[in-house]
């Protein structure tokens, strides 16, 4: 969600995308010895306890690796929060959130869905999620997308997201730096609204191809799911730094793209140019440079820090602790390709590590950007990086992380910080975005910032904090109207969450939802 710089990736001479698929093979290594919060007994599950590996699990079994921790991957438990704090049935459960996803998949076209079918081409259906209130597709709403549908187990929906991502988002001109890379804004025709790419979509595309693999098979083409994911990792460690003059193309056949002098219409440049009106002051404030401008462009990993960057052009520095999702690191350290596979493994320890260094010891509240060591980063303005969009999602990564795995007992305390200080703001009315110290920086509440901060229940301390985020996201309207993206995707992500029904896929299921 946080603006980003018009992103480049690779030219790449005369190599072209090989080059990243063929490095090095490096015999794996085993996830460092770790310390862990005392492990859950093993015996009869309590109430709220989704326990798999039975015939009824819908998610299949879980294969057993050597340092699991203590999550549900170890146990094979996923916890329903709804069900321990509200009593919730699993037949409740299992009716909100197919209510949820049919209303964001299949409801009005103009005031609920976020996803579109948009025709076919050669391999098959092709469809969008869309940012209504941006009037574009985006990397992080299409691997969402494609998230949800493998976690319920709708296939179509999958491969038309896959199909529309590899036809229309994946640069494949040899010219621009980030080639490989996916566009991270599209418009919902097909034509860019930026050349460069977003680790955050990346990401989630991988880790939905590989969950995929395991639940439906690989496929030929763009569906081997394994092989696509694969190559994903790859480039996201491996891609060569290559440099280019603007402007760029997303396709070799497409015209170069070039900024609009005027932002695209969304609600939220009508409200800016609105504000600019009332004060007097022009609108838009300034033209884009559209000068060309050389850019490079490298991994989406600091190899150094073992950490993921906030872009991968190599001029911008620093992080987005968003972006850090130890949970999906320690699966790639057992299913990624080979030679990467102890990085991965790192990266899940330096994730943890990066939570407790970068939020607010009072609040919880982690910055949209900051450095690799957790310090500070300023704005343009020259304000420390506040609490924003991209940060609604930070205690939500820890607290899966925490349910999955369990292996970091820090995580109980972020979660209880960020959980006491927005429910003493008003769980009804707390702002959308903070300094990191407390003071709001908005008058908006956001129903996808309640619902990404229940999961945190997952790590807090059972109580009145926990149990409040969880009532409110189970009474919470599915968003409508031009704000319904992240919002009903946060929703949506956060029930599948806190109802156990976000797990590690590791076989073919014996129940697929309909």
């Amino acid at each position: 969600m946080t603006a980003r710089p018009d992103l480049f990736a690779r030219p790449i001479g005369g190599s072209s995308l090989l080059a990243v698929a063929a490095l090095l093979a490096v015999t794996p290594v085993a996830a460092p010895a770790q310390s862990v919060p005392p492990a859950p007994a093993a015996s009869t599950p309590p109430p709220g306890v989704i326990e798999t590996g039975h015939r009824d699990a819908p998610l299949g079994a879980i294969t057993r690796f050597p340092g699991d921790g203590n999550g549900a991957v170890k146990t094979g438990r996923y916890r329903n929060l709804f069900a321990e704090q509200l009593g919730v049935s699993e037949a409740q459960t299992k009716a909100k959130i197919d209510a949820v996803f049919h209303q964001l998949f299949y409801g009005d076209g103009q005031e609920q869905r976020i996803y579109f079918e948009s025709g076919a081409n050669a391999n098959g259906p092709l469809a969008y999620v869309t940012d209504w209130a941006n009037n574009d597709a985006r990397s992080e709403g299409m691997s969402y997308g494609m998230m949800i549908a493998v976690q319920l187990g709708h296939k179509r929906e999958f491969d038309a997201l896959w199909n529309w991502s590899k036809t229309h988002m994946l640069i494949t001109d040899p010219k621009n730096p980030s080639v490989g890379y996916f566009a991270w804004s599209m418009g919902t025709d097909g034509s860019p609204r930026s050349v460069g790419a977003a680790p955050d979509g990346e990401e989630f595309y991988a880790m939905a191809l590989y969950f995929a693999a395991r639940r439906w098979g690989n496929g030929q083409g763009i569906y081997n799911y394994q092989a696509e994911g694969d190559t994903i990792l790859r480039g996201m460690r491996h891609h060569p730094v290559l440099t280019g003059t603007s402007p760029f193309r997303i396709h070799p056949a497409d015209p170069p793209f070039v900024m609009p002098d005027a932002p695209w219409p969304s609600i939220n440049n009508r409200a800016m140019a609105a504000q600019a009106a009332k004060d007097g002051t022009p609108w838009p404030p300034y033209r884009p440079n559209n000068r060309p401008r050389t850019a490079s462009v490298g991994p989406m990993v600091d190899e150094a820090h073992a950490m993921v960057r906030f872009v991968a052009e190599t001029s911008v520095d620093g992080t987005d602790a968003s972006y850090h999702l130890p949970a999906f690191y320690e699966l790639w350290s057992r299913w990624g390709p080979v030679e990467d596979r102890a990085f991965w493994a790192k990266a899940a320890d330096v994730s943890r590590d990066l939570f407790v260094r970068v939020t607010n010891p009072r609040t919880g509240l982690a910055p949209d950007r900051s450095h690799f060591d957790g310090t500070t980063m300023l704005t343009r303005e020259g304000t420390p990086d506040p609490f924003g969009y991209d940060s609604w999602r930070t205690a939500s990564n820890w607290s899966v992380d925490y349910s999955w795995w369990g292996k970091d007992a820090r995580q109980r305390a972020l979660s209880d910080r960020i959980q006491g200080f927005l429910a003493g703001e008003g769980i009804d009315r707390f702002a959308d975005r903070y300094t990191l110290d407390g003071k709001a920086l908005s008058t908006r509440h956001s129903p996808g910032m309640v619902a990404a901060t229940a999961v945190a229940g997952f790590a807090a301390t059972p109580g009145p904090n926990s149990k409040a985020f969880l009532q409110a996201l189970w009474d919470m309207p599915v968003p409508t109207g031009e704000q319904r993206y992240f919002d009903g995707m946060l929703q949506l992500f956060s029930l599948l969450h806190c109802s156990g029904n976000f797990r590690v896929i590791d076989g073919p299921d014996a129940a697929v939802r309909g």
